[in-house]
């Protein structure tokens, strides 16, 4: 399916860990796609979402590594960008969290993740993790399933 039209009914989109990971540290095979991806969040017609959990997920590696710059590209997009929405986890997304844990059996940051971006009303979920199609209360992209536009 072709970017534009994955993303064409969606207003708001949750930016899962890994898509986001190719975007910062310029993933050869990912990076045109989500070049695509987030050139469409920072149009006005779509809204980026993601989690205060992603911060915990992606700076592990770069601090170990002392890539302090990449360090700063990660705080900068996840906490200063006008293009995507970071969501702190509240009592009632963990609740939420824990029913998609039991209904399908999901590891609990997956969880956490898919329920932020249901509490918070996104239209579609991109991510590159093929067990999460299994959750049917929002539509799963896969970043591997998707074509960048032809010019």
């Amino acid at each position: 399916m072709r970017i534009s039209a994955a993303l064409a009914p969606v207003n708001r989109l949750y930016v899962d860990t890994s898509p986001l990971i190719y975007y910062v540290e310029l993933h050869p095979h990912y990076i045109a796609r989500m070049d695509a991806v987030i050139a469409r969040i920072k149009s006005p017609s779509i809204e980026g979402v993601c989690s205060v959990i992603t911060l915990a997920e992606v700076l592990p590696v770069p601090l170990r590594m002392r890539r302090f710059d990449l360090v700063a590209d990660y705080r900068a997009i996840l906490l200063n960008s006008r293009e995507i929405r970071c969501v702190p986890v509240s009592a009632g997304i963990a609740a939420a969290a824990a029913e998609l844990r039991s209904r399908h059996n999901l590891k609990t940051p997956d969880a956490l993740h898919l329920a932020i971006a249901i509490e918070t009303g996104c239209d579609a979920f991109l991510s590159n993790d093929l067990d999460l199609k299994r959750v049917t209360a929002i539509q799963v992209l896969i970043l591997d399933e998707l074509e960048i536009d032809l010019p």
